[in-house]
Protein backbone atom coordinates (compact mmCIF):
# COMPACT_ATOMS: atom_id res chain seq x y z
CA UNK A 1 0.00 0.00 0.00
CA UNK A 2 1.33 3.54 -0.80
CA UNK A 3 0.57 5.50 2.31
CA UNK A 4 1.29 8.71 0.54
CA UNK A 5 -1.67 8.15 -2.12
CA UNK A 6 -3.92 8.04 0.66
CA UNK A 7 -3.08 10.29 3.38
CA UNK A 8 -2.74 13.71 2.47
CA UNK A 9 -1.78 15.59 6.04
CA UNK A 10 -4.56 18.21 7.10
CA UNK A 11 -2.72 21.71 7.53
CA UNK A 12 0.45 20.55 7.44
CA UNK A 13 2.62 23.98 6.42
CA UNK A 14 0.31 25.93 9.56
CA UNK A 15 1.74 23.09 11.92
CA UNK A 16 5.28 23.34 11.56
CA UNK A 17 5.26 27.18 11.32
CA UNK A 18 3.18 27.03 14.99
CA UNK A 19 5.38 24.13 16.01
CA UNK A 20 9.17 24.99 14.75
CA UNK A 21 10.11 27.31 17.21
CA UNK A 22 9.71 25.15 19.76
CA UNK A 23 11.16 21.94 18.19
CA UNK A 24 14.41 23.13 16.27
CA UNK A 25 16.64 22.75 18.48
CA UNK A 26 19.11 19.65 18.88
CA UNK A 27 17.33 16.66 21.01
CA UNK A 28 13.27 18.36 20.74
CA UNK A 29 11.22 15.72 20.99
CA UNK A 30 7.58 15.99 19.63
CA UNK A 31 4.86 13.89 19.93
CA UNK A 32 2.52 13.06 17.59
CA UNK A 33 -0.51 11.92 19.38
CA UNK A 34 -2.52 10.65 16.67
CA UNK A 35 -0.28 8.97 14.37
CA UNK A 36 -2.11 7.60 11.66
CA UNK A 37 -0.06 6.81 8.72
CA UNK A 38 2.91 8.93 9.58
CA UNK A 39 2.22 11.93 6.72
CA UNK A 40 2.85 14.49 9.92
CA UNK A 41 5.40 12.80 11.55
CA UNK A 42 7.67 12.10 7.99
CA UNK A 43 7.60 16.07 7.35
CA UNK A 44 8.62 16.82 10.53
CA UNK A 45 11.47 14.09 10.87
CA UNK A 46 12.27 15.52 7.26
CA UNK A 47 12.59 19.22 8.02
CA UNK A 48 14.13 19.32 11.42
CA UNK A 49 16.82 16.76 10.72
CA UNK A 50 18.08 16.60 15.01
CA UNK A 51 14.23 15.81 16.17
CA UNK A 52 12.95 13.24 17.61
CA UNK A 53 8.92 12.43 17.40
CA UNK A 54 7.28 9.93 19.64
CA UNK A 55 4.35 8.48 17.36
CA UNK A 56 1.20 7.45 18.95
CA UNK A 57 -1.77 5.49 17.57
CA UNK A 58 -3.96 3.01 19.03
CA UNK A 59 -4.74 1.11 15.52
CA UNK A 60 -2.23 -1.66 15.01
CA UNK A 61 -2.52 -1.27 11.45
CA UNK A 62 -1.77 2.45 11.02
CA UNK A 63 1.32 1.81 13.27
CA UNK A 64 2.85 -0.95 11.12
CA UNK A 65 2.32 0.70 8.00
CA UNK A 66 4.00 3.88 9.43
CA UNK A 67 6.46 1.69 10.87
CA UNK A 68 7.15 1.19 7.13
CA UNK A 69 7.06 4.93 5.66
CA UNK A 70 9.12 5.94 8.91
CA UNK A 71 12.04 3.11 8.82
CA UNK A 72 14.90 5.25 7.09
CA UNK A 73 14.66 7.74 10.22
CA UNK A 74 15.45 4.92 12.45
CA UNK A 75 15.52 5.74 16.15
CA UNK A 76 14.38 9.49 15.55
CA UNK A 77 10.84 7.45 15.30
CA UNK A 78 9.35 5.99 18.34
CA UNK A 79 6.37 3.99 18.15
CA UNK A 80 3.98 3.50 20.55
CA UNK A 81 0.45 1.06 20.45
CA UNK A 82 -1.85 3.34 23.08
CA UNK A 83 -4.40 6.04 23.05
CA UNK A 84 -3.26 9.19 23.44
CA UNK A 85 -4.78 9.71 26.94
CA UNK A 86 -1.90 7.22 27.81
CA UNK A 87 0.56 9.79 26.59
CA UNK A 88 2.05 10.37 30.01
CA UNK A 89 2.93 6.74 30.21
CA UNK A 90 4.09 6.23 26.75
CA UNK A 91 6.61 8.89 27.29
CA UNK A 92 7.46 7.60 31.14
CA UNK A 93 8.40 4.35 29.27
CA UNK A 94 10.60 6.07 26.64
CA UNK A 95 12.53 7.82 29.30
CA UNK A 96 11.24 11.11 28.62
CA UNK A 97 9.87 13.49 31.55
CA UNK A 98 8.31 16.28 29.39
CA UNK A 99 8.54 17.54 25.64
CA UNK A 100 8.65 19.94 23.16
CA UNK A 101 5.86 20.02 20.74
CA UNK A 102 2.43 17.89 20.84
CA UNK A 103 0.41 17.64 17.57
CA UNK A 104 -3.35 15.82 17.77
CA UNK A 105 -5.08 15.39 14.41
CA UNK A 106 -8.53 14.33 15.81
CA UNK A 107 -11.34 12.25 14.23
CA UNK A 108 -11.35 8.90 11.91
CA UNK A 109 -8.24 8.69 9.56
CA UNK A 110 -8.21 8.66 5.84
CA UNK A 111 -7.24 4.71 5.57
CA UNK A 112 -9.77 4.04 8.53
CA UNK A 113 -12.56 5.94 6.22
CA UNK A 114 -11.40 4.52 2.90
CA UNK A 115 -11.03 0.71 4.10
CA UNK A 116 -14.29 -0.58 3.77
CA UNK A 117 -14.22 -3.11 5.91
CA UNK A 118 -13.57 -1.37 9.07
CA UNK A 119 -17.10 0.06 9.00
CA UNK A 120 -16.66 3.72 9.28
CA UNK A 121 -18.37 4.78 6.11
CA UNK A 122 -22.35 4.82 5.81
CA UNK A 123 -21.50 4.91 2.05
CA UNK A 124 -20.09 1.49 2.05
CA UNK A 125 -21.31 -1.89 2.84
CA UNK A 126 -19.41 -3.60 5.81
CA UNK A 127 -19.11 -5.69 9.45
CA UNK A 128 -20.83 -3.23 11.61
CA UNK A 129 -17.33 -2.75 13.28
CA UNK A 130 -15.87 0.58 13.64
CA UNK A 131 -13.00 -0.06 15.92
CA UNK A 132 -9.99 1.97 15.96
CA UNK A 133 -8.14 -0.62 17.34
CA UNK A 134 -9.21 -3.84 15.76
CA UNK A 135 -8.02 -5.78 19.22
CA UNK A 136 -10.61 -3.71 21.17
CA UNK A 137 -13.86 -5.71 22.26
CA UNK A 138 -16.88 -3.25 21.65
CA UNK A 139 -18.01 -3.20 18.32
CA UNK A 140 -20.83 -1.16 16.53
CA UNK A 141 -22.86 -4.50 16.37
CA UNK A 142 -22.43 -4.86 19.99
CA UNK A 143 -24.08 -1.07 20.68
CA UNK A 144 -26.56 -1.74 18.33
CA UNK A 145 -27.69 -5.28 20.12
CA UNK A 146 -27.08 -4.72 23.48
CA UNK A 147 -27.49 -1.10 24.22
CA UNK A 148 -31.14 0.11 25.80
CA UNK A 149 -33.19 2.34 23.36
CA UNK A 150 -32.63 5.59 26.62
CA UNK A 151 -28.86 4.50 25.88
CA UNK A 152 -29.10 4.58 22.41
CA UNK A 153 -30.83 7.68 22.61
CA UNK A 154 -28.36 9.19 24.59
CA UNK A 155 -25.59 8.67 22.32
CA UNK A 156 -27.55 9.73 19.28
CA UNK A 157 -28.01 13.12 20.81
CA UNK A 158 -24.83 13.61 22.75
CA UNK A 159 -22.68 12.15 20.40
CA UNK A 160 -24.45 12.78 16.74
CA UNK A 161 -26.18 15.84 17.72
CA UNK A 162 -29.31 14.03 15.79
CA UNK A 163 -32.97 15.73 16.33
CA UNK A 164 -34.34 12.44 15.51
CA UNK A 165 -32.69 10.18 18.01
CA UNK A 166 -35.81 9.32 19.64
CA UNK A 167 -37.30 7.66 16.30
CA UNK A 168 -33.65 5.89 15.61
CA UNK A 169 -33.39 4.14 19.28
CA UNK A 170 -36.29 3.30 19.16
CA UNK A 171 -36.78 1.99 15.20
CA UNK A 172 -32.95 -0.16 16.34
CA UNK A 173 -34.94 -1.69 19.39
CA UNK A 174 -38.21 -2.92 16.99
CA UNK A 175 -35.80 -4.17 14.26
CA UNK A 176 -33.36 -5.72 16.37
CA UNK A 177 -36.37 -7.76 18.00
CA UNK A 178 -36.53 -9.70 15.21
CA UNK A 179 -33.33 -9.95 13.57
CA UNK A 180 -30.07 -8.63 14.24
CA UNK A 181 -28.10 -5.84 13.03
CA UNK A 182 -25.07 -6.94 10.69
CA UNK A 183 -23.81 -4.87 8.74
CA UNK A 184 -23.53 -1.27 7.95
CA UNK A 185 -26.06 -1.31 4.77
CA UNK A 186 -28.68 -3.01 6.48
CA UNK A 187 -28.26 -0.15 9.55
CA UNK A 188 -28.37 2.51 6.58
CA UNK A 189 -31.29 1.15 5.52
CA UNK A 190 -33.48 1.47 8.71
CA UNK A 191 -32.18 4.83 9.20
CA UNK A 192 -33.29 5.98 5.65
CA UNK A 193 -36.75 4.17 6.40
CA UNK A 194 -37.60 5.95 9.52
CA UNK A 195 -36.02 9.81 8.21
CA UNK A 196 -38.65 12.00 6.85
CA UNK A 197 -38.12 12.80 3.52
CA UNK A 198 -38.01 16.38 4.31
CA UNK A 199 -35.24 15.78 6.20
CA UNK A 200 -33.31 13.33 4.14
CA UNK A 201 -32.79 16.23 1.40
CA UNK A 202 -30.89 17.84 3.48
CA UNK A 203 -28.46 15.70 4.13
CA UNK A 204 -27.32 11.66 4.03
CA UNK A 205 -29.60 10.40 7.47
CA UNK A 206 -27.14 8.17 8.69
CA UNK A 207 -24.16 10.54 9.05
CA UNK A 208 -24.69 11.85 12.38
CA UNK A 209 -25.59 8.59 13.69
CA UNK A 210 -22.53 6.99 11.76
CA UNK A 211 -20.24 9.78 13.80
CA UNK A 212 -21.65 9.00 17.40
CA UNK A 213 -21.53 5.03 17.19
CA UNK A 214 -17.99 5.66 16.18
CA UNK A 215 -17.19 7.70 18.96
CA UNK A 216 -19.15 5.57 21.31
CA UNK A 217 -17.15 2.58 20.47
CA UNK A 218 -13.78 4.14 20.43
CA UNK A 219 -14.50 6.38 23.46
CA UNK A 220 -13.06 9.16 21.66
CA UNK A 221 -14.76 12.09 23.66
CA UNK A 222 -13.80 10.81 27.20
CA UNK A 223 -10.37 10.22 26.07
CA UNK A 224 -9.58 13.75 24.06
CA UNK A 225 -10.90 15.04 27.94
CA UNK A 226 -8.14 13.41 30.17
CA UNK A 227 -5.47 13.48 26.66
CA UNK A 228 -5.44 17.72 26.72
CA UNK A 229 -4.60 18.49 30.32
CA UNK A 230 -2.07 15.01 30.23
CA UNK A 231 -0.65 16.40 27.23
CA UNK A 232 -0.21 20.55 28.59
CA UNK A 233 1.50 18.37 31.90
CA UNK A 234 3.98 16.87 29.21
CA UNK A 235 4.83 20.01 27.89
CA UNK A 236 8.36 21.69 29.05
CA UNK A 237 8.20 25.46 29.14
CA UNK A 238 8.08 27.13 26.18
CA UNK A 239 6.82 23.71 24.39
CA UNK A 240 3.76 23.76 22.10
CA UNK A 241 0.47 22.54 21.46
CA UNK A 242 -1.41 22.07 18.28
CA UNK A 243 -5.19 20.44 17.91
CA UNK A 244 -6.97 19.81 14.91
CA UNK A 245 -10.02 19.06 14.98
CA UNK A 246 -13.19 18.11 12.80
CA UNK A 247 -16.20 18.21 14.88
CA UNK A 248 -17.94 20.84 17.14
CA UNK A 249 -17.76 18.32 20.05
CA UNK A 250 -14.25 17.59 19.96
CA UNK A 251 -13.55 21.35 19.34
CA UNK A 252 -15.44 22.30 22.66
CA UNK A 253 -13.19 19.93 24.45
CA UNK A 254 -10.27 21.13 23.09
CA UNK A 255 -11.36 24.91 23.73
CA UNK A 256 -12.44 24.39 27.52
CA UNK A 257 -9.08 22.89 28.03
CA UNK A 258 -6.68 25.52 26.47
CA UNK A 259 -9.20 28.51 28.02
CA UNK A 260 -9.00 27.03 32.05
CA UNK A 261 -4.88 26.36 31.18
CA UNK A 262 -4.95 30.10 30.05
CA UNK A 263 -6.42 31.95 32.71
CA UNK A 264 -5.35 33.14 36.16
CA UNK A 265 -6.68 31.03 39.27
CA UNK A 266 -5.90 33.83 41.73
CA UNK A 267 -9.39 33.75 44.14
CA UNK A 268 -11.42 36.65 43.62
CA UNK A 269 -10.48 39.57 45.96
CA UNK A 270 -6.76 38.86 46.22
CA UNK A 271 -4.62 42.36 45.58
CA UNK A 272 -2.15 40.82 43.31
CA UNK A 273 -1.96 37.56 41.24
CA UNK A 274 0.60 34.48 43.00
CA UNK A 275 2.75 32.80 40.90
CA UNK A 276 1.21 29.68 41.41
CA UNK A 277 -1.98 31.13 40.34
CA UNK A 278 -0.77 32.31 36.92
CA UNK A 279 -1.93 30.69 33.50
CA UNK A 280 0.11 27.78 32.67
CA UNK A 281 -0.26 28.75 28.60
CA UNK A 282 -0.85 31.12 26.56
CA UNK A 283 -2.91 30.70 23.21
CA UNK A 284 -1.12 30.84 19.89
CA UNK A 285 -4.24 31.25 17.29
CA UNK A 286 -7.45 33.47 17.71
CA UNK A 287 -9.73 31.24 18.61
CA UNK A 288 -10.04 28.55 16.45
CA UNK A 289 -8.20 29.03 12.66
CA UNK A 290 -9.65 27.01 9.26
CA UNK A 291 -7.74 25.61 6.61
CA UNK A 292 -7.41 28.19 3.73
CA UNK A 293 -9.62 28.10 0.67
CA UNK A 294 -6.01 26.86 -1.12
CA UNK A 295 -6.12 23.64 0.69
CA UNK A 296 -9.44 22.82 0.67
CA UNK A 297 -9.34 22.68 -2.39
CA UNK A 298 -6.03 20.20 -2.84
CA UNK A 299 -7.81 18.01 0.43
CA UNK A 300 -11.15 18.09 0.63
CA UNK A 301 -10.91 16.82 3.99
CA UNK A 302 -9.66 19.46 5.65
CA UNK A 303 -12.76 21.47 5.21
CA UNK A 304 -14.16 20.88 8.70
CA UNK A 305 -10.89 21.34 10.15
CA UNK A 306 -10.47 24.17 13.63
CA UNK A 307 -6.98 24.59 14.43
CA UNK A 308 -6.11 25.87 18.27
CA UNK A 309 -2.71 26.26 19.55
CA UNK A 310 -0.87 27.39 22.17
CA UNK A 311 2.50 27.43 24.50
CA UNK A 312 3.61 26.45 27.73
CA UNK A 313 4.65 29.35 29.62
CA UNK A 314 4.45 28.46 32.98
CA UNK A 315 5.92 25.21 35.33
CA UNK A 316 3.49 23.46 37.12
Amino acid sequence: MDVTKIHTPVMLERSVELLSPAIGEPGAVLVDATLGLGGHTEAFLTRFPQLTVVGLDRDPEALKLSAERLAPFGERAKLVHCVYDEIQDALQGLGYTEVQGILFDLGVSSMQLDRAERGFAYSKDAPLDMRMDGTADLTAEQVLADYSEADLRRIFWEYGEERLASRYAKRIVESRASAPLTSSAQFVELIQKATPAAISRQGHPAKRVFQALRIEVNQELVALERAIPAAIAALAVGGRLVVLSYQSLEDRIVKRALAAATTSSTPPGLPVELPEHQARLRLLVRGAELATDDEKAANPRSTPVRLRAAERVRAA
